[in-house]
Formats: C-alpha cells, sequence, structure tokens
C-alpha cells in the first residue's frame, strides 16, 4: 500500500537484461496515484549502469513534484530511502 503522506514520493522500478538489451520500467507514485510511468531500452549497458542512470533521473523527476520531503526508491534488488 502506498502511504497518504502528502510529501511522500514512491519511485518504484524493475530491471531486466535480455539479449544484451536492458530494460527497466518505472512508475512514480504520489498520494497513491501514478505520476509517471517510464520504460527504458539500452544496448551494451550493465544492469548497475541502467539502475543508477534510472535513480537519477527518477530523483530528478520526483524533486519536481510540489511539497515532496521524501522520496523511496524501490526496485528489484534493494529498497533505498531519501528524505531531508
Amino acid at each position: 500500500m502506498i502511504s497518504s503522506d502528502l510529501k511522500l514520493v514512491v519511485v518504484i522500478f524493475n530491471t531486466k537484461v535480455k539479449n544484451n538489451v536492458t530494460t527497466l520500467i518505472s512508475h512514480i507514485y504520489c498520494h497513491s496515484n501514478e505520476v509517471k510511468k517510464t520504460i527504458y531500452h539500452t544496448v551494451n549497458i550493465t544492469s548497475t549502469k541502467a539502475k543508477l542512470f534510472a535513480i537519477r533521473y527518477e530523483i530528478n523527476q520526483a524533486i519536481h513534484i510540489p511539497d515532496v520531503s521524501h522520496i523511496i526508491i524501490i526496485t528489484n534488488t534493494v529498497i533505498e530511502h531519501f528524505g531531508h
């Protein structure tokens, strides 16, 4: 369940590598509503580099949502929490 905390944004993404193509699907939720869905495809890049790019990109997208104080990132391997 996504929190109804008005200052919380949740980013969920999953990375898969098949035939040297990394696919990453991400969802950003705020107020229990999906704000954005993005699909990335990259070739000849490690899944770690794709995840780092996605984390950076999604944090950049999430901080532009008004009144955000916490960003929770959930991946298929790690849960990270960024807050201030």
